[in-house]
């Protein structure tokens, strides 16, 4: 099926057995679709791509709500040869603005609710086509791929093709489109498939976003080539997802899924069924981790990935999944720490910047060479800006992000040891640490914490710190709040805490 075509050959194998095999379930409105209607469906809309004058490497952006007919757009692309371009749609006019005006596509589709704003802006950036995509999935591109007929042929595509762009989060700079290849994205997700066990008996638990690789290319392309089926939900919902449980094996989900769900009742009950439960995106506290599974019976399968590689370790299937870890590099990926002033490789628990190779790695910074080769060796190892090391077993510990280091008086604070040691403290939820502005110490390091239950004595978070860490390690300043900003992955925003507590000694 779809011979020629690298990713469409992978992505369709396990819907070419006899029967109409179910791929997805729309929990809230319980519509089902087989694979052999999915793949009609996406079909008729590379059709319509082709038809509304969409060529080979153009690209099709979408800023829409989740919907099953998005999933069918992103099939459609990889058919049609188009590169797909996912937009976040919390992203405001004028953020929507600058990707339509880098990327320049040749078709956008968003949602009609706010058409007025968004098809001014597209025009205005030279977008030819502009269709529209309801959360009921009604608009132009329902039209549009209803009004075509079944029989499309697959644009030949190979392997360094590309198939997608996503733009990083942007939050500090501006914000880079990494291109990923037909190759990265269905070598990744055929490793992951074997790694985890995936095959046509599963059925996922989708509540992930679809505008991000986890949600986008890891849940989806691994469903579809196991041949399993999804439970798709427009939006995470921890009583929902709780309720579906019993009738599923897998959910993939960021931290906060799983420690929304262990404030439901019945959660050891409805997990019985379940045999995978994976984490990323974000860091996933040891509570969590040992929590889940005090109260489930299983252990979260934590792996580490990024919009420019895609997955890169994962703890293991069969094996200890140690809490706090990311487990070891997947096959087919090269893992090493370096020095990060001479890029030379460290040894067993040495901290230095991750850098990784494989065919899941991106091939570049859409139109930013120089960029581009900032980052990505000319050897094929990409240097991910993450702060980690490899401890004696083999594990993988990510401590922080490179620009997160802290330097304070001539001294190195990762971030990662200070925030372990304050979230083990009795009556904490969960802390961030910071570097800000000294006039003395260039940085001062400043701890940002959610108590438990209203407040804490920042006197006893600093005793208890102090036995443990140098001085010049210990926070400076404790500062309790409600809650962590954090984006629509879960991660938290350090950059946003940066600038709210930059002032503190200045």
């Amino acid at each position: 099926m779809y011979q020629g075509n690298y990713l469409a050959e992978r992505i369709s194998r396990a819907s070419e057995g006899p029967g109409d095999a179910l791929f997805l379930t729309h929990h809230d409105t319980g519509q089902t679709v087989t694979y052999k209607a999915f793949f009609a469906n996406a079909e008729q809309i590379a059709a319509a791509l082709v038809r509304a004058g969409v060529r080979p490497g153009d690209r099709v952006a979408i800023q829409a709500p989740k919907t099953i007919l998005m999933l069918e757009l992103y099939v459609a692309c990889v058919l049609s040869g188009a590169v797909f371009l996912p937009l976040n749609p919390a992203y405001t006019p004028q953020e929507v603005k600058y990707f339509l005006g880098d990327a320049k596509p040749a078709l956008f589709v968003c949602d009609p609710e706010k058409q007025g704003a968004l098809a001014k802006i597209a025009e205005a950036c030279g977008v030819n086509t502009i269709w529209t995509l309801a959360s009921n999935e009604n608009g132009s591109l329902k039209d549009a791929r209803d009004a075509e007929t079944l029989g499309f042929s697959a644009v030949s595509r190979e392997p360094g093709d590309l198939a997608a762009i996503l733009y990083t989060s942007g939050t500090t700079g501006r914000s880079k489109g990494a291109m990923l290849t037909h190759r990265a994205l269905a070598s990744n997700s055929e490793v992951l498939k074997d790694y985890w066990h995936f095959d046509a008996s599963d059925v996922l638990i989708h509540a992930l976003p679809i505008f991000h690789t986890h949600g986008l290319f890891v849940a989806t392309n691994i469903t579809l080539m196991a041949g399993g089926s999804m439970i798709f939900m427009p939006r995470f919902d921890a009583e929902k997802i709780l309720e579906t449980m019993p009738r599923a094996t897998a959910l993939m989900g960021v931290p906060t899924f799983y420690t929304r769900l262990l404030e439901c009742d019945g959660l050891q009950g409805a997990a019985h069924n379940m045999r995978l439960f994976v984490s990323g995106s974000a860091p996933l506290l040891a509570e969590t981790h040992d929590r889940w599974r005090a109260e489930t019976s299983h252990e979260i399968l934590e792996r580490y990935g990024m919009t420019e590689t895609n997955m890169n370790t994962s703890n293991p299937y069969d094996g200890a999944r140690r809490a706090g870890t990311v487990g070891f590099p997947l096959p087919g990926v090269e893992l090493k720490i370096t020095d990060p002033e001479t890029g030379t490789p460290l040894g067993v628990n040495e901290i230095g910047i991750l850098e990784v190779r494989g065919d899941n790695v991106f091939s570049g910074y859409w139109q930013m060479p120089e960029k581009t080769a900032e980052e990505l060796r000319e050897n094929g190892f990409f240097i991910t800006g993450d702060l980690g090391k490899i401890d004696e077993d083999g594990y993988v510990h990510i401590v922080g992000r490179s620009k997160d280091l802290i330097i304070t008086g001539g001294f190195n604070v990762y971030p990662k040891e200070v925030e372990t040691l304050i979230d083990d403290l009795p009556g904490v939820v969960e802390s961030a640490v910071i570097g800000v502005p000294h006039p003395d110490f260039g940085e001062a390091v400043v701890a940002i914490v959610v108590p438990e239950d209203g407040s804490l004595e920042t006197a006893a978070i600093s005793n208890a710190l102090s036995d443990s860490l140098a001085k010049f390690k210990q926070p400076r300043k404790i500062i309790q709040v409600d809650a962590l900003p954090r984006n629509t992955m879960g991660k938290v925003q350090k950059a946003d805490l940066r600038k709210t507590y930059g002032t503190l000694f200045t």
